[in-house]
């Protein structure tokens, strides 16, 4: 048993076993992501009906469990910005970079072999996408040794 707001299995085994550089996808639910993902990511699915889950939803549950190094959005295919940039920028917070690229360009980002996984929700708005690169836990501050301790 877990007492952490996170509790999905798949989920949880999927950042534990991903490291720095490790890319995560949090899909709406028009994304095809049998054929425009890594082949070797695993795909949870969590698209129980139109609307639920949606890419929030399980952005704030991996933002407050993952450090996210970066991110990067699917830009409307006109080139104006994505509609969900400053929610999603607002999220993972303001030091965390945020790209935009071309649909093609971010199929072909999701088709990397750095992508562990790609989350399934049945968000209904077009270009909510969120690709995240994983980044690092710094080392704990050292302290000096005591004389006699080892």
């Amino acid at each position: 048993m877990l007492r952490y707001p996170l509790i999905h299995p798949d989920i949880i085994a999927v950042l534990a076993k991903s490291g720095h550089g490790s890319r995560i996808l949090i899909a709406d639910a028009n994304y095809a992501c049998h054929t425009n993902t890594n082949p070797l990511a695993q795909v949870i699915n969590l698209n129980l009906r139109p609307g639920l889950v949606t890419v929030e939803q399980v952005l704030e549950s991996l933002v407050d469990a993952s450090p996210i190094e970066s991110a990067t959005l699917m830009c409307p295919d006109d080139g104006s910005p994505s509609p969900v940039e400053a929610d999603y920028q607002r999220m993972v917070g303001a030091a965390v970079p945020m790209e935009s690229l071309a649909r093609k360009d971010f199929y072909a980002a999701c088709r990397g072999f750095e992508l562990a996984a790609t989350i399934a929700t049945g968000d209904q708005r077009y270009y909510a996408n969120i690709l995240l690169t994983i980044g690092s836990v710094p080392p704990p501050r050292s302290r000096p040794l005591e004389k006699g301790v080892r």
